[in-house]
C-alpha cells in the first residue's frame, strides 16, 4: 500500500484534473458566447468534459489512492469500512485543495467572471437542486461502492464510474449544476467569491452519500449493523486517542486499488488460492 503522502497527493491531483478539465469546457463556452453562456452548448459539452476528466484522473491516480476525488465518495467508503477516519480527513483536505488550485489556475489564465461561470448554483430554485444533489449523489455512490467491490466488472469499473458522472451531468447540470461533489463546488466558489446557496452543495452530497451507502448495504449486502458499529468504534477510538484509523504506522485497514479491498483481505485470498 502507498504511503499516506502519496495517497493524499493522488487525491489532490486527481481532483485538480476533474475540476480543471470540467471547468475548462464551461469557460470555453463562456468566452465563445461573449460572456453570455449557452445552456444548450453547455449541455452538449460539459458532461463529456467532467466525465472524461474523471476517467483520466482514475487512470492516472486511482491505483495510488483509490481514486475518490470527491469528499462524498470518501464519506461513503469510510462508512463501508474501506477508509479510516484519519485518511477520511486527509482525503477531504487534499480534495478541497486540489479543486481550489484548479479554479485558481483558471483565474490566472482568464478572469474572475470566467471562474464564476463554473460555479454550481440552483437554476430552478432550491427545492429541485436539493432533490437532484441528494438523489444523483446517491446513484453515483451506489455505482462506485458496487463496481469497486464486485469482481465481475474488471477494468470496466472505471468506465462505469465515469459514465455515471456523465449521465448525472446530462440530467442535472441545467437544474443544480450537477455538483454531487463538495470539492468541485468549493473550488470556484472560493476563487470567484460566489456563495449562493452553497449549503446545498455540502449537505446534500453528504446526505446522498449516506443514502447511497445505506441502499447498497441493505439491498446488496443485506446488513448494515457491522459497518455502523465499526464506524462508531473507529471514531470513538480516535476521539480517545486510539489507533483504529489508517496511518503510516497502521496501514492495514485502508483500501488500496479503487477502494476494493483491504491489504489483509488480499493476503487471505492469496493464501486460499495457494
Amino acid at each position: 500500500m502507498k504511503a499516506a503522502w502519496q495517497r493524499y497527493l493522488a487525491e489532490f491531483f486527481g481532483t485538480f484534473v476533474l475540476v480543471f478539465g470540467g471547468s475548462a469546457a464551461i469557460i470555453g463556452l463562456f468566452k465563445l458566447t461573449g460572456g453570455q453562456g449557452s445552456p444548450e452548448l453547455t449541455l452538449l459539452t460539459a458532461p463529456f468534459a467532467f466525465g472524461i476528466s474523471l476517467l483520466a484522473g482514475l487512470y492516472a491516480f486511482g491505483e495510488t489512492s483509490g481514486g475518490h476525488f470527491n469528499p462524498a465518495v470518501s464519506l461513503a467508503l469510510f462508512l463501508d469500512r474501506r477508509l479510516g477516519v484519519l485518511d477520511l480527513v486527509g482525503y477531504w483536505i487534499f480534495q478541497f485543495a486540489g479543486a481550489i488550485l484548479a479554479s485558481g489556475v483558471m483565474l490566472a489564465t482568464f478572469d474572475k467572471a470566467a471562474v464564476k461561470a463554473t460555479t454550481t448554483v440552483p437554476s430552478y430554485g432550491k427545492g429541485p437542486a436539493v432533490v437532484f444533489e441528494i438523489v444523483f449523489t446517491a446513484i453515483f455512490v451506489l455505482t462506485i461502492v458496487q463496481v469497486t467491490k464486485s469482481g465481475n466488472f474488471g477494468t470496466t469499473a472505471l468506465v462505469a464510474i465515469a459514465l455515471t458522472l456523465l449521465m448525472i451531468h446530462f440530467a442535472a447540470i441545467l437544474i443544480s449544476g450537477a455538483s454531487v461533489n463538495p470539492a468541485r463546488t468549493l473550488g470556484p466558489a472560493v476563487i470567484s467569491n460566489t456563495w449562493t446557496d452553497i449549503w446545498i452543495y455540502f449537505l446534500c452530497p453528504a446526505a446522498g452519500a449516506i443514502l447511497g451507502w445505506l441502499v447498497h448495504s441493505v439491498v446488496v449486502e443485506g446488513d448494515i449493523r457491522d459497518d455502523v458499529s465499526h464506524a462508531k468504534e473507529e471514531v470513538a477510538s480516535e476521539v480517545r486517542g486510539g489507533g483504529l484509523a489508517v496511518s503510516d504506522d497502521d496501514p492495514d485497514p485502508a483500501a488500496p486499488s479503487f477502494g476494493t479491498e483491504t491489504e489483509g483481505e488480499t493476503k487471505e485470498s492469496e493464501s486460499e488460492s495457494e
